[in-house]
């Protein structure tokens, strides 16, 4: 009895939800035309680091002398090839004291050429007895002094030839400039920065990941790294340092990019993305930073449904360039608007538009 008292009092109260209750939501008008973005992953499964594109061969050449700028005969992202004249400084210094090297070596070479010379005479006259072995003794060292101060002099020549050659900065390899620090009649000291090369092709990323995961990364020897323009390849060779920092905890990890064109440029940001482990959680999703609406410590944005568009709060993780983590409130494949401003107009209008339908 108690249950069939149950199933029509149920039965009374969907009756009257039928005929007295609210009516259904009214569909609503569509939204005038709105930008919109497709919710994509991060980078896709495994966990990222951020990093920056770097040459392989790359060098920075420094002042090896001291001059003042006569001429700097490359520009910014100029090709040079090995051994190509890059810069020239004043010599006049440099030049003095290769003249004054020559003059003592020439003096030293004679003052050698004479006392081999004695040395002989006094070893001939030794053989008949005519000088003391301790005269013929004096005379060998004062030869060997002057051959060892002829050596010393002709070091010093090729010294201060070095320091001549060093007021002409040649590239050491074939590549790109990408710095350039001086300007013609600058006066520079020795390792005072000139010019940076980079030889483009062989490009690499460093990374730091915490030591906790150096092992998973060494494991898989795996690697996917996506690019500053979106695009993703699989790196050539990852290799992980053997030693950690002691102040940061972490491991750093060299990641070889393969052969791209157009290669990216040093420099630039990109994410390396390795394996999943067993048990990882689900990837993130990232958007960019134009499209979050923020009302005081609260993030948000307008999720598109059909014709509805509600505004949605997220949970945010790091933020890289232009875009941000979102470690929760949204899931890959919704689509939200990429303007916030057009987003709070556009339902403006489509509230005038019920309201106008309603009133007719």
């Amino acid at each position: 009895m108690t249950r069939m008292r149950t199933t029509l009092a149920a039965a009374l109260l969907a009756a009257l939800a039928a005929c007295g209750g609210e009516p259904a939501t009214p569909a609503l008008p569509p939204l005038p035309q709105l930008q919109t973005l497709t919710v994509q992953a991060t980078a896709g499964p495994g966990r990222a680091w951020d990093g920056v594109v770097e040459a392989v061969r790359q060098a920075d050449l420094s002042a090896q002398t001291a001059g003042r700028v006569t001429a700097v005969v490359v520009d910014v992202d100029d090709r040079v090839g090995a051994g190509q004249v890059l810069l020239r400084l004043t010599a006049v210094e440099q030049q003095a004291g290769a003249d004054t090297a020559r003059a003592q070596l020439r003096a030293a070479e004679a003052a050698a050429a004479e006392a081999a010379a004695n040395y002989r005479r006094y070893a001939a006259l030794a053989e008949g007895r005519y000088v003391s072995k301790s005269q013929l003794d004096q005379v060998r060292a004062a030869r060997d002094s002057a051959v060892a101060a002829r050596d010393a002099a002709r070091a010093q020549l090729a010294q201060a030839g070095q320091q001549t050659a060093y007021t002409v900065v040649r590239a050491p390899f074939a590549g790109v400039v990408s710095a350039r620090r001086v300007e013609p009649g600058e006066s520079i000291a020795p390792g005072q920065p000139l010019l940076s090369v980079y030889a483009p092709g062989a490009l690499r990323i460093e990374v730091q990941v915490p030591q906790s995961d150096a092992d998973a990364v060494r494991k898989t020897g795996r690697a996917r790294i996506v690019l500053a323009d979106g695009r993703s390849v699989d790196a050539a060779q990852v290799v992980v340092f053997p030693t950690a920092d002691p102040a940061t905890h972490s491991v750093g990890v060299r990641v070889t990019l393969p052969d791209v064109a157009p290669a990216p440029a040093p420099g630039s940001t990109a994410k390396v993305v390795f394996p999943p482990t067993a048990g990882e959680a689900p990837p993130a999703v990232d958007i960019p930073v134009s499209a979050l609406v923020q009302r005081g410590e609260v993030s948000g944005v307008y999720v598109l449904a059909g014709d509805r568009l509600s505004l949605r709060q997220l949970r945010l993780g790091q933020r890289s360039g232009d875009r941000v983590e979102v470690l929760a409130g949204l899931r890959r494949g919704e689509t939200i608007a990429a303007d916030p401003v057009a987003a709070v107009q556009a339902l403006v209008a489509q509230r005038r538009a019920a309201a106008g339908a309603g009133d007719d």
